[in-house]
């Protein structure tokens, strides 16, 4: 939390009301495709990445809300784990920063890379709306999550670490 919420609340602090009184800038919060949906097994990483994406559009709506049309801000949301490789490509991280300049050039609200999980952007609406007819069947337990692949896309990841050695005590003197 303190580095992918935190650290957020204290940057946009020390830097966002220059910006204003400039009505002049572009922020840009890092997250993952971990803060626009959940898996399993990773829940403290989730709802740390949750929390930016949250600050973030919070504070795109305060810009809205002061009319400070001249503070722009994007939302740059990256895949995380090695494991899901044999269904996106890995990540070059020069890409990654070319998509981010070239999103702040164009005020781009929201970058999501690989550009293959923009369709993860519009899974609640879908779920919500197969929650919902599931709902209207007679089913109210239904969860809308539990039928898709992401939810043991961690596994490999948590059987990995625990095949590694334990890591040696740290001692604090």
């Amino acid at each position: 939390m303190k580095v992918n919420c935190h650290a957020l609340f204290w940057t946009v602090k020390a830097f966002l009301p220059q910006m204003k009184a400039n009505n002049h800038g572009h922020i840009v919060t890092v997250a993952s495709v971990l803060g626009l949906f959940s898996t399993p097994c990773v829940e403290d990483y989730c709802a740390s990445k949750f929390a930016a994406v949250g600050f973030h559009e919070s504070m795109a709506h305060e810009l809205l809300a002061e009319e400070v049309d001249g503070v722009k801000t994007t939302l740059v949301c990256c895949k995380i784990r090695d494991e899901v490789e044999m269904i996106l490509p890995p990540l070059d991280p020069q890409y990654c920063v070319e998509q981010a300049m070239n999103a702040i050039l164009i005020d781009q609200p929201l970058v999501c890379i690989p550009r293959l999980t923009y369709l993860l952007t519009t899974l609640p609406f879908f779920l919500s709306i197969l929650s919902f007819a599931d709902y209207c069947l007679g089913n109210p337990t239904w969860s809308p999550t539990a039928s898709w692949v992401s939810d043991k896309c961690m596994y490999p990841f948590i059987d990995t670490m625990k095949n590694r050695e334990a890591p040696l005590p740290i001692t604090v003197e």
